[in-house]
């Protein structure tokens, strides 16, 4: 899959802008706040619905504007030639369209164009809590089913209900309890499909993982995962791990009132890092959470190569400034040799001199100042 032309329209520091990309790199040069990252950012819109910049539209709008619309053409090898366009209003929210058609859902977007970003927002995914693991998780797996995706949604309106009643102080335990049971059994039910599913994945995803790993690392580590959920020994059915989910919210439920909030469920599992032994949220040191993360995302880019029709959009936002030579220039010979499109913005450009580009018209440069952009 490929974005072949951008339009944008006050969006972030970018009046008006249009530009054509080439099918393979792109390398996006300017400084610190020209408007490098609002462009790629564009693209995550499109193909996500949001950005992966800020958690809300209303920091996204050009400062004085009351709106801004983002306009994209693409093609693949399996899907013809498409649009997709998103505008969005102060006080309307945002509404997309697909071949200028709106679209009824935004869920049905996930997937049409998938997409790996890898940015400094992604430091927290190897460094900090579980919630950053299960976001990267649920947002791989999504891109590859669209029933994972509705299972998902069904679950967290699940979560809320359930949340609701357990923080209802004018419940009787009696009544409480009556209330809950179909809940328990819906959560139980779609919990089973989402726990299954992630540990199927994550058989397939861990040799990705060791692969992008030993090409980058250049060291003799091997990167490991454990995916922690309700039991260390997981079922491997979904009537199996709804038993077990049920069994366990029986024996949660005081606690679970006490709180107020829902304790059992794979919204509290988490993916813990290993390189060889040793955790490496709690003993790695600042080099290997850099090169882990890195290593996770080529290894989605790769893993979604492989499992979709289509090749993923691949974004690499200001990733290679502290990074040694040798390492930008491992990065850059696979992606070279990756047929998808990618996206690379950078403040220096001498550190991409020395790589030996393919120079032909699949591959394009750009030059952003102050959200204007020159090819």
């Amino acid at each position: 899959m490929r974005i072949n032309q951008l339009e944008i329209r006050n969006f972030r520091n970018h009046s008006e802008t249009s530009v054509q990309f080439a099918p393979h790199i792109n390398l996006i040069l300017g400084k610190n706040g020209s408007g490098k990252t609002n462009l790629i950012d564009a693209i995550h819109v499109l193909c996500m619905s949001r950005s992966f910049v800020t958690p809300s539209d209303q920091y996204v709008v050009q400062k004085g504007q009351s709106s801004y619309s983002i306009n994209g053409f693409f093609s693949g090898s399996i899907r013809s030639d498409f649009s997709i366009s998103c505008t969005y209003k102060r006080g309307d929210g945002k509404t997309f369209f697909v071949n200028e058609s709106p679209l009824g859902k935004l869920s049905d977007l996930i997937g049409r164009v998938p997409i790996v970003v890898l940015s400094p927002q992604d430091r927290g995914l190897t460094a900090e809590g579980p919630t950053e693991r299960r976001s990267f998780l649920d947002s791989m797996i999504s891109q590859l089913s669209h029933t994972y995706l509705t299972d998902l949604m069904d679950y967290r309106k699940v979560i809320k209900q359930r949340n609701a009643l357990l923080s209802n102080p004018s419940l009787s335990e009696a009544t409480r309890e009556v209330y809950l049971e179909p809940w328990n059994h819906q959560l139980a039910g779609i919990g089973a499909k989402i726990i299954l599913k992630r540990i199927q994945v994550l058989n397939q995803f861990r040799t990705y993982l060791e692969q992008a790993y030993e090409q980058i690392a250049s060291i003799n580590l091997k990167p490991q995962f454990e995916y922690k959920s309700i039991d260390a020994v997981m079922p491997q059915t979904v009537d199996e791990i709804t038993r077990l989910l049920l069994r366990q919210l029986d024996e949660q439920k005081e606690k679970e009132v006490e709180r107020g909030y829902t304790t059992v469920g794979p919204h509290r599992d988490d993916l813990v890092f290993y390189l060889d032994d040793i955790e490496l949220r709690k003993f790695g040191s600042q080099g290997q959470h850099r090169l882990f993360t890195i290593a996770l995302k080529l290894a989605e880019l790769l893993f979604l190569s492989e499992e979709l029709d289509d090749l993923p959009i691949f974004l690499l936002d200001d990733m290679f400034g502290d990074l040694d030579p040798h390492k930008v220039e491992v990065i850059l010979e696979m992606l070279h040799h990756h047929e998808g499109q990618t996206f690379i913005t950078a403040a220096n450009p001498q550190l991409f001199g020395d790589f030996k580009w393919d120079e032909s018209e699949r591959n394009s440069f750009f030059s952003v100042s102050t959200g204007g952009i020159v090819t």
